[in-house]
């Protein structure tokens, strides 16, 4: 999208400021159809620094997601979000969802295409 979704921004918005991460949502990016719950981004941040802790490889990362000097916007609120954050999301792919226990995804709000409120679902 050119100019992003009001809506959206005002959803983005409204998890941020509630720190809540229960709303599901499910976005078209691209092509691609990711489903999940957003999270406010110093969640999602953190989560992602958790687990990159874990990782001898990937360890040195964590303090990029952890840092408060590395935040996409201020924490003060200087303006609307410009991300979404997904936790527990999945790309869906024909008729499953990758990966199968669930990712973290940021995605441009600009970028998104379509939307529509809640996640899908798989069942084996």
């Amino acid at each position: 999208m050119s100019k992003p979704d009001e809506l959206l921004v005002d959803i983005a918005t409204m998890v941020e400021s509630e720190q809540s991460n229960q709303m599901s949502l499910t976005v078209v990016v691209q092509g691609a159809v990711l489903t999940g719950r957003l999270a406010p981004e110093v969640v999602w941040r953190q989560r992602v620094a958790e687990v990159l802790e874990q990782s001898e490889r990937l360890g040195p990362f964590s303090a990029l997601f952890s840092s408060a000097d590395t935040h996409s916007r201020s924490p003060r609120g200087s303006g609307p979000p410009t991300y979404l954050h997904f936790h527990v999301a999945r790309i869906l792919q024909g008729s499953i969802g990758l990966p199968e226990t669930g990712g973290m995804y940021r995605v441009a709000i600009k970028d998104v295409s379509a939307w529509t409120v809640g996640d899908f679902r798989y069942s084996a």
